[in-house]
């Protein structure tokens, strides 16, 4: 079957069509989504099926850590253990185009964690429809970057992208180019924050 293909208003996207969208995620839907920082793929976080279809887009391997994408500081905490010194960088850098290793909690279930560091990366995006998306599902979406194995570079456009992704996904969320420049990935499980990926986030913002 292939995916339903819904254009969305990128300031105000429409709540009926994100509504219906919340509803296939919950249903075990695969989606493509906008960010501020490129294109990406999710599902819900307790679906395994769904979990393991982004793994074969991407070809990733049973070892790869997934980013939960989290509407709040509230909702991180729950997922990841959090210090006040963390706590302090994450709320000058959230939401915004960062992506941060942290530490799992308990509550994040043992299969998404990374098999043998048990950390997380956290990701609280800024654009509109993600923001949208969270909201209305109440709670984080498992995420990775939309872009196929072979690539050099993730989509921006899925138009560009059409006949693969109706394929792949089950919905495909558009509204318009958002750039492939990646977050900033910032490792926070040692005694200082440590720059993995130099992104779309400035440094500036961590006092790095």
């Amino acid at each position: 079957m292939a995916a339903r293909w819904v254009d969305l208003h990128p300031e105000n996207p429409q709540a009926r069509l994100i509504g219906q969208v919340v509803d296939a995620v919950r249903g075990g839907a695969v989606i493509a989504y906008p960010t501020e920082s490129g294109y990406s793929l999710g599902c819900h976080l307790d679906d395994r099926a769904a979990a393991d279809r982004l793994r074969r887009i991407r070809n990733f391997d049973k070892h790869h850590q997934f980013t939960l994408m989290c509407r709040d500081l509230s909702e991180i905490a729950r997922y990841a253990r959090v210090d006040n010194t963390q706590f302090r960088l994450l709320k000058s850098a959230t939401p915004g185009a960062y992506t941060f290793v942290l530490d799992a909690s308990k509550e994040l279930p043992k299969r998404i964690a990374h098999e043998r560091r048990k950390t997380i990366g956290i990701r609280v995006p800024t654009h509109p429809v993600a923001r949208a998306l969270l909201d209305a599902l109440d709670e984080p979406l498992i995420a990775c970057t939309l872009q196929f194995p072979g690539e050099d570079r993730p989509v921006d456009d899925p138009e560009d992208w059409r006949e693969q992704l109706i394929r792949e996904v089950d919905w495909v969320l558009t509204s318009g180019h958002c750039g492939v420049l990646p977050t900033t990935v910032v490792d926070l499980t040692g005694a200082a924050p440590v720059i993995l990926r130099k992104g779309s986030g400035p440094l500036e913002v961590l006092g790095l």
